[in-house]
């Protein structure tokens, strides 16, 4: 996508966050928006922000888990503004911390509901109309690149992730024909509020957790990782960079085609003895200076400067509900 000025931006998650890093750049770049949440006070915030502005922003209170919501914010949409859009941003996406073993089907189902299912239900509302409208156009969906790796800490995530960037580049695949551009961008730590869903937008039918969550977990999360991502404006502009050069996998780094290397690298060596054990031996050894040199590219600040006032195992970051008997003790919070 080389033009941006007079066209239309559809958002997801676009009120606050990395969302709303976007919703600011491509409205500067001269597009009405369409910024879709699923958080009132949020939805607010922004309004009161591009009110300011006068730029042509329309807001829609959208939970992706809802088919008829996707159907009836398309609807609105092409009423609104008499057009499909044409650059459809899925942004969108939450995240729970804990042992994968500890991890129950409510877990699972509010995370992949949103980070996988979410994505679907945009894709199969989205494209059709797109389709139709015979006018080519750019769809994006705000991955991660826990998309290539495994964190059995963030299981559903890295799950949901992945199968979210498998289904990216089927679209990709697929959508060329019809003028259609299709994105996937990886990025590490945002500076955003992601994890905020567990306590404020999580369902009430979806609670039940096997993982141990507070206040006092979530301020731990953001202190030692949000607060040190990548700040939504900055990524925003690299990826309007990165349309413009009509590129599929956006990993918004200098060194993005070697960290995708080095993610994947593991893979073949779980294919033979000795890359197992190959594996193994990895584990045990110093960060090389390449993994420094990486981790400084997409983490704003140095390695082992961030201490927190409490340990993660005193706050319960990341651990299971001491109840969840079957997870090794270490792993449970027992206070």
């Amino acid at each position: 996508m080389k033009e941006f000025a007079g066209k239309l931006a559809f958002i997801t998650g676009g009120a606050s966050g990395a969302g709303f890093g976007q919703a600011q750049i491509f409205s500067e770049a001269g597009m009405k928006v369409v910024i879709a949440d699923v958080r009132q006070d949020h939805l607010d915030n922004a309004a009161a922000y591009f009110k300011e502005k006068g730029a042509p922003v329309h807001f829609i209170k959208l939970d992706v888990m809802d088919r008829k919501g996707w159907a009836d914010a398309a609807d609105e949409t092409e009423r609104v503004f008499g057009t499909t859009p044409d650059l459809f941003i899925q942004t969108a996406g939450v995240n729970a911390f804990g042992p994968i073993e500890a991890s129950t089907f409510e877990d699972f189902d509010w995370v992949v509901g949103v980070n996988f299912n979410g994505v679907v239900n945009g894709m199969v509302t989205f494209v059709p109309r797109m389709i139709k409208a015979g006018k080519g156009g750019h769809i994006v969906t705000t991955v991660s690149l826990g998309a290539l790796s495994s964190n059995p800490g963030v299981g559903p995530y890295s799950a949901a992730k992945a199968a979210t960037l498998s289904l990216m580049e089927c679209y990709y695949l697929a959508l060329k024909p019809y003028g259609i551009a299709v994105s996937a961008m990886l990025p590490a730590n945002i500076r955003s509020n992601i994890n905020d869903g567990v306590l404020k937008t999580r369902p009430e039918h979806l609670k039940n957790t096997g993982y141990y969550v507070s206040e006092e977990t979530q301020e731990f999360s953001y202190a030692t990782m949000q607060a040190y991502g990548i700040e939504p404006r900055e990524l925003a502009e690299r990826l309007k960079k990165s349309l413009e050069d009509d590129i599929f996998l956006i990993v918004p780094y200098p060194s993005g085609t070697r960290i995708v290397e080095r993610a994947i690298s593991r893979l073949p060596l779980y294919t033979t003895v000795e890359g197992m054990k190959e594996l193994e031996e990895r584990k045990k050894l110093p960060p090389t200076e390449e993994d420094k040199r990486i981790f400084l590219e997409t983490q704003n600040y140095e390695m082992g400067t961030v201490v927190p006032p409490k340990s993660r195992q005193e706050v319960g970051y990341g651990m299971a509900k001491k109840d969840v008997d079957w997870v090794d003790e270490k792993k449970r919070f027992n206070k």
